[in-house]
């Protein structure tokens, strides 16, 4: 047993390496806060979590003001207990995004630090039933590129041995149909393409598109409606034959089982970033499994390989590049898939340098 005697908090606010618009939304941001943990024996586990730009420094000061203060003291290696302990702590702030997203910073941490110490990578401690998980790629599929630019880049990631790609949706139907025929065209039967539509449609015309996108043999829809939709969900499942995929906007494991209970979704994309942490996305992972549902999780590619390879019912990791600038070694990829370090911790590997170069003005604080 080691006491958590030091908490360390910064946060780098990260360019994307190109520009990405959506049905709702264009960013150019990722906020990135950073937790570093300092135990009795002087191991340290680096956490981390993200926004899209907006609502970072709210989550610094959760985590400075009430969650690190609470796990100053506290046994290192009872992650379970500390994330029960915060979800109480910040009750009359969860659900919610700001509060799931501060907990995950934490809780990957802890995690890190737990792997650090066993000397053990993050995909075997935490079940080791994968070693290499298949890549799409989203980079070039952003809505404001013309035909051309996804065909390109469809054609790119398949002669890179990736599996799919995916395109954002919330054009007009037309010109969303086109688009997709364009790169089913070029690409051919062999090669996944999968749609986004960023929680932009009404029920209704979720359901008209979706059944002009199920001729182009697509691989899944993606959040077609606002996430806390439940009964939209459920009805538009029943009216079309194209999986549905759900998750990087749900902030609760329960919300995760409703969904899967009512058979709203047979694709769950659970963000390791927006449920909490390691321990909440694990659980939902292993639900799923009991309902023979696939696991292809949202964005965080660096830690979401090591959490595919460690349950079985991961099918896909999607390539989105977040850390480039801060670390020293990129995610290693082999004929088009993603392969989990063997490091101890989490298998990223931090350029502690870089974030002190990167570090945002006044959000480093350190508690103990």
């Amino acid at each position: 047993m080691a006491r958590i005697v030091r908490v360390e908090l910064v946060m780098v606010d990260l360019k994307p390496k190109v520009k990405r618009v959506d049905a709702i939304q264009s960013f150019v941001s990722q906020e990135t806060p950073i937790v570093r943990l300092t135990d009795a024996d002087g191991v340290v586990g680096t956490g981390y979590s993200y926004t899209i730009g907006t609502g970072g420094h709210s989550v610094m000061a959760l985590l400075e003001r009430t969650l690190a203060p609470a796990i100053i003291g506290r046994d290192a290696d009872e992650i379970e207990a500390i994330w029960r302990d915060l979800l109480f702590l910040t009750h009359a702030t969860t659900v919610g995004a700001i509060t799931a997203i501060a907990m995950a910073a934490v809780d990957t941490a802890l995690w890190d630090l737990r792997c650090r110490k066993l000397g053990l990578p993050l995909h075997k401690l935490a079940g080791g039933a994968q070693k290499a998980i298949p890549l799409y790629t989203t980079e070039g599929g952003w809505l404001h590129l013309d035909e051309a630019a996804l065909v390109e880049d469809a054609l790119k990631a398949k002669a890179d041995g990736f599996g799919g790609c995916k395109l954002k949706v919330g054009r007009p139907i037309h010109e969303d149909v086109k688009r997709i025929a364009a790169v089913r065209e070029a690409v051919g039967p062999g090669f996944e393409i999968f749609t986004d539509a960023n929680q932009a449609f009404n029920l209704d015309q979720a359901i008209r598109r979706s059944r002009a996108y199920e001729p182009l043999d697509i691989g899944w829809l993606e959040e077609p409606l606002p996430a806390d939709d439940m009964s939209g969900h459920i009805r538009l499942s029943q009216h079309t034959s194209l999986p549905i995929a759900v998750g990087e906007s749900v902030y609760s494991v329960s919300h995760f089982r409703e969904y899967l209970q009512h058979n709203a979704a047979s694709i769950v994309q659970v963000d390791v970033g927006r449920i909490g942490g390691i321990t909440p996305w694990l659980k939902v992972a292993h639900m799923a499994e009991t309902f023979n549902v696939a696991v292809c999780p949202h964005f965080l590619m660096e830690l979401h390989v090591s959490l595919c390879a460690a349950v079985p019912n991961a099918r896909w990791v999607e390539y989105i590049p977040q850390l480039d600038d801060l670390t020293t070694e990129r995610m290693r990829i082999e004929a088009g898939k993603a392969i989990p370090s063997e490091q101890p911790g989490l298998g990223i590997a931090w350029d502690f340098s870089a974030i002190d170069r990167l570090a945002v003005a006044g959000s480093r604080s350190t508690i103990q």
